[in-house]
């Protein structure tokens, strides 16, 4: 029989729960008293409207930065960041949460990035295609969007540089999200499983773990790995792969957890949205540019670039689609390192202009934080 503590242990621990009580109320207090200067900032603009009318993203990532900044443990960063974004988020759906449309269906990575971004307290809406999620945004159904744009292991998403080329809106953000895949399903033991169904770009990026440890089972490729979540949720025998989000949806466990073959698979996302933004004080800027003949030899993407390499602006990614004008004519998207509207980079940019047949700034936003 284990002994009982000693009373001078037992008096120290209720001493410190009760410290802890009182840290408790106190930051009910502080957090209840922030929420409510978040709501006279809004009072500011007159009658307290939508989230989007006072919502800066720039103003967030400063605060965001601020707390990583200052932030001595014992929590982790990326666990400050993420109990500060769920009190902005929280502090700022106080009379309506933000709408924001993802490419859907629910339970995809894409969700998590609309969660990591503007926390839980908002209107996550799925829609069917990264053209609808633009569209829901452009008529103001939706305040923002999150789709995908790269991959670190399939490369670009090439339909929504596309996008780009046609819609209005500005890139508002940037989100990166670590993949980490798991094995969900409502069985008690691997032996149970049949079945695996998940996304093909799933099932390749877990193909190891899945040949050592599930050599039998059949392995179905569908649309989505929700789709996969929700096929695990009603069918007898089958498991899915999956994130957090899926397993929170469609109510499934954790079987086996992080089965990718590769723990550095990551994803970036954008947010986009129908206005430029002010600059934060670290940010990105993305450009969409092209000369009146792409086809006419190496020196054209050269004289394109060159106004960088003169201020020195860093150039952190460049991409290449057909115009959709002519045949084998291209435009380019390119992410450089400052905001479109301060030096060094504004002066890059205004000569950029001036030799160019198509210049659009897509976005000035700050860079992604945790």
């Amino acid at each position: 029989m284990a002994k009982a503590p000693p009373q001078d242990d037992k008096a120290q621990l209720a001493a410190m729960r009760r410290r802890i009580d009182e840290v408790d109320q106190q930051i009910q207090d502080l957090l209840n008293e922030r929420a409510t200067y978040a709501q006279q900032v809004g009072l500011t603009k007159g009658e307290l409207a939508s989230a989007v009318d006072y919502y800066r993203p720039e103003r967030e990532a400063a605060v965001l930065r601020a707390v990583q900044a200052r932030n001595k443990g014992p929590l982790k960063d990326e666990e400050m960041l993420r109990l500060f974004r769920e009190i902005m988020s929280a502090c700022l759906a106080q009379q309506e949460p933000l709408k924001v449309g993802f490419l859907g269906p629910e339970g995809t990575f894409t969700q998590a990035a609309v969660y990591k971004h503007f926390g839980h307290s908002v209107r996550a809406l799925p829609f069917a295609t990264i053209d609808e999620v633009f569209r829901e945004v452009e008529s103001g159904a939706a305040d923002f969007g999150v789709v995908p744009i790269e991959n670190s292991t399939e490369g670009t998403v090439n339909n929504t540089l596309d996008m780009f080329l046609t819609s209005p809106l500005k890139i508002g953000g940037e989100i990166e999200l670590g993949i980490e895949q798991h094995l969900l399903g409502r069985m008690v033991s691997l032996e149970k499983i049949e079945r695996v169904c998940a996304h093909e770009q799933a099932l390749a990026q877990c193909r190891g773990w899945l040949r050592e440890y599930l050599p039998h089972v059949d392995l179905i490729g569908v649309s989505s790995n929700a789709v996969g979540a929700r096929r695990a949720r009603d069918e007898q025998g089958t498991a899915a792969i999956g994130g957090e989000t899926a397993a929170e949806v469609y109510n499934l466990e954790y079987l086996v957890r992080n089965i990718e073959d590769r723990p550095d698979n990551a994803t970036r996302f954008l947010v986009i949205g129908r206005e430029l933004l002010a600059a934060s004080g670290d940010d990105k800027t993305t450009v969409l540019v092209s000369t009146a003949d792409t086809a006419g030899g190496a020196g054209v993407l050269h004289a394109l670039l060159q106004p960088f390499a003169t201020h020195g602006v860093n150039m952190t990614r460049i991409e290449s689609r057909p115009s959709r004008r002519k045949n084998w004519d291209y435009v380019f998207f390119v992410d450089l390192d400052g905001h479109a509207e301060q030096t060094p980079l504004s002066d890059a940019l205004r000569e950029l202009k001036e030799i160019s047949s198509l210049y659009r700034v897509l976005g000035a936003y700050p860079k992604a934080v945790g």
